[in-house]
């Protein structure tokens, strides 16, 4: 019993702290610049190097030293440059197809392989065809047996 209340007071302490993100690490400014895209050249932020660019990735620096999680300072530049500056596209709507459609594709791509396969496996060998002609037998086993000796 007297640990009773010390020990659910800890847990209790744990639970809270996680939940409030007292553990999470700051985000790393390499990882959001490889998670957005630069509004100029369509690339990614890590490989653009335009003024627009730049002043992102400066941006993104200081939120990251005043505290801002990752979401909030991508949630920052959507509302300011607009949903396209996400190198991700969004997980509904139409955004949804460009997750679905590889899957679909790999899948019927392993539908096709294994169709072709099955049907390769079983392909017989074709029927023997009709004996050689008597004539032609002794005519071929004369010629072998002058060519061994």
């Amino acid at each position: 019993m007297r640990l009773g209340l010390p020990l659910a007071t800890v847990c209790a302490v744990c639970l809270l702290g996680a939940g409030t993100g007292l553990s999470a690490t700051p985000p790393r400014a390499a990882d959001l610049e490889a998670e957005l895209v630069c509004p100029v050249c369509k690339t990614t932020l890590d490989q653009s190097d335009s003024p627009v660019a730049n002043r992102m990735k400066a941006y993104i620096r200081a939120r990251i030293a005043a505290g801002d999680s990752a979401q909030r300072i991508k949630n920052a530049l959507v509302a300011q440059f607009g949903p396209n500056v996400l190198a991700q596209p969004p997980r509904g709507g139409f955004g949804l197809l460009a997750w679905l459609l590889p899957l679909v594709a790999l899948a019927a791509g392993a539908v096709v392989i294994g169709v072709l396969v099955r049907s390769w496996s079983r392909r017989r060998a074709p029927p023997p065809g009709s004996p050689l002609d008597p004539a032609l037998e002794r005519r071929v086993d004369e010629e072998l047996a002058r060519f061994e000796g």
